[in-house]
């Protein structure tokens, strides 16, 4: 299915995933990357994860993702679990900010992978959701082979830090710096965790596993390094604590709330 990201649009396609996590995946001019996680999806995934694509109106390579999108929809191995949008280019942290409270909704937990991730351990996604149901707040993550356990690079979020804060990233952060963000709010909490015996890998060219391109170079541009920098530690000074404090509020006053999560599995 592909669709687009107007009001009501979303809440619709969300519906259609009975999911416990949906992995949200903005993807620019690779549309050969959401190819490859496709099939190592549909190698590795038990029925736990949805794989939702965010695509770019103004991408040049539009079509490429429409075709492909469509072939995924009708196949019978993908069409339970793969959705695609499209919609204004708002850049990673911005559509991750669009789509995540939606696809929250009545679920166990919201994640993300960049399109250069790819899930290696088979049940990888039953993991992921074992680790996070039955408990609040958590912020679960496997080894991507360069960061290991340091950085959250690909992460799934109980789906209520993202409906009791309003955003999965701090508002205002473009690309980089969103791991360090789900590393620490994780801390902070007492939540994080690391789950070791699963690989999510990062395919990325200072591992030597992806090929460079102009969307790497444009993204780690120094100058973006320094803005997202600059707003991650604002956000550090005179925020974190204050979202610390309203989710363990919630926490407090609700402690037993859980989300309803499905109990028939999706055929994998």
């Amino acid at each position: 299915m592909t669709d687009t990201t107007e009001p009501g649009r979303l809440e619709t396609v969300a519906a259609t995933l009975p999911h416990d996590v949906a992995y949200i995946v903005p993807s620019r001019t690779r549309p050969g990357n959401i190819a490859e996680l496709a099939a190592v999806w549909a190698a590795t995934s038990t029925g736990y994860a949805a794989l939702v694509v965010a695509v770019d109106d103004d991408d040049p390579f539009l079509e490429d993702y429409l075709e492909l999108g469509a072939v995924l929809a009708d196949y019978e191995h993908t069409r339970e679990w793969f959705r695609m949008v499209v919609g204004e280019r708002l850049r990673l942290g911005g559509t991750l900010n669009q789509l995540a409270p939606v696809f929250a909704v009545d679920r166990l937990a919201v994640g993300f992978m960049g399109d250069d991730h790819r899930p290696r351990t088979d049940g990888w996604d039953a993991s992921v959701a074992a680790a996070i149901a039955g408990r609040r707040h958590v912020i679960a993550y496997g080894d991507d082979l360069i960061q290991r356990s340091a950085l959250p690079t690909a992460v799934a979020l109980d789906s209520r830090i993202v409906l009791e804060l309003g955003y999965m990233v701090p508002p205002g952060l473009v690309h980089l710096y969103l791991d360090n963000y789900w590393l620490e709010l994780g801390r902070r909490l007492g939540t994080l965790r690391y789950l070791d015996d699963v690989v999510i890998e990062h395919c990325h060219p200072t591992a030597g596993t992806a090929p460079p391109d102009e969307l790497y170079a444009e993204v780690n541009h120094p100058d973006q390094y320094a803005a997202d920098e600059a707003r991650f530690r604002q956000y550090m000074a005179t925020e974190l604590t204050d979202a610390v404090t309203l989710l363990n509020d919630r926490h407090y006053h609700n402690p037993d709330a859980i989300i309803d999560v499905t109990t028939e599995r999706p055929t994998p």
